[in-house]
């Protein structure tokens, strides 16, 4: 009776998670962020626990699960509302390699040795670094890598200035630009900060995409 019990209850979990994760959204299966991973590896716990003290009663897993679901989406909801508390939760993207010169400073910061970079390279099928013009450090840990001919000549990789009514002062720093410069730009378009979604600078021109 032991053996049917953990069949059955490890079928139940099996058909339970997928149900759970259909509810947290596509981006929770395709990528793993640190809130994603620290959820995903409490429900395994959780679940493995259940499998193996099949006398107690299967509640006490549902529960728990249940609330860190509920957890993942309020928080989800959270960051699309406010993109700080994305960074904060999160992290945000690092350049590591900007214009072919890698920044010692940053990899420092991130802790991400000439090993870690090299071992992304290799993966991408890159040589050199010789070869890269960009390379940024997403706060998944991966490592997105734009090769030199691939953004045209005196073209700029299109850093965003803001995401969602946030401004990225980071990015107004690497194009030399102040936060008046900014905001004097969206009131000449008739703009406030709060009605702006993306925008981003350019080849000495801003685009913007309205919400």
């Amino acid at each position: 009776m032991d053996i049917i019990s953990v069949l059955i209850r490890t079928l139940f979990f099996y058909f339970f998670i997928l149900f759970c994760y259909r509810i947290m959204g596509k981006r929770e299966i395709g990528q793993l962020s640190i809130t994603d991973l620290s959820i995903s590896i409490l429900i395994a716990e959780l679940v493995a626990i259940s499998i193996e003290n099949h006398d107690d009663s299967i509640l006490l897993t549902i529960g728990p699960i249940a609330l860190l679901v509920i957890l993942e989406i309020i928080l989800s909801l959270v960051q699309l509302r406010f993109n700080k508390a994305y960074d904060v939760m999160d992290g945000s993207p690092s350049v590591i390699i900007n214009r072919g010169k890698i920044d010692i400073k940053e990899m420092m910061r991130q802790r991400y040795s000439i090993n870690d970079l090299l071992l992304a390279m290799r993966e991408k099928n890159i040589r050199s670094i010789d070869e890269i013009d960009y390379a940024i450090l997403e706060p998944n840990g991966k490592l997105s890598i734009f090769k030199k001919g691939i953004i045209k000549k005196h073209k700029e990789y299109p850093l965003p200035l803001i995401i969602d009514g946030h401004i990225d002062d980071m990015v107004l720093k690497e194009y030399h630009k102040s936060r008046k410069w900014l905001l004097d730009t969206l009131d000449e378009n008739g703009l406030l900060l709060d009605d702006v979604i993306y925008a981003f600078f350019k080849n000495k021109k801003i685009y913007i995409v309205k919400k």
